[in-house]
């Protein structure tokens, strides 16, 4: 197994994601039940720093970020700024699964099925 690579980040992040870890909304804590522990084979870790942000959730294995895009996503500075931290992260090699808060809390079914096809097509 080769090493995980390791996104460095601003210190002040470590805290920030500390609180956001207590503060989950209803949705990351239905998304972590069904992921956390190795469940789907690879192991991911909840509000991670990286560079200068925070992703909802990584996998170091796959180098994939999911984020849940809840109602603070709805506006176009919102959109614009999502698709900057995305572009920047991108250039560490991360890639990026996203999912609407509604679809997690009305069809999770369905965000685990991508989940696992994109794992599957990690070759995981």
């Amino acid at each position: 197994m080769t090493k995980n690579k390791i996104i460095p980040y601003k210190p002040y992040l470590k805290e920030l994601a500390r609180e956001l870890r207590k503060n989950s909304t209803l949705s990351e804590i239905l998304l972590w039940e069904q992921i956390k522990g190795r469940r789907l084979g690879v192991q991911f870790h909840r509000q991670v720093p990286m560079d200068h942000y925070i992703v909802d959730f990584y996998c170091h294995e796959l180098m994939v970020a999911i984020e849940v895009d809840g109602s603070s996503h709805d506006n176009e500075e919102a959109v614009r700024i999502d698709q900057e931290r995305q572009k920047r992260l991108e250039k560490f090699g991360v890639k990026f699964l996203r999912f609407d808060d509604l679809d997690i809390k009305h069809s999770i079914e369905n965000v685990m099925n991508s989940i696992e096809d994109y794992i599957k097509q990690s070759g995981h």
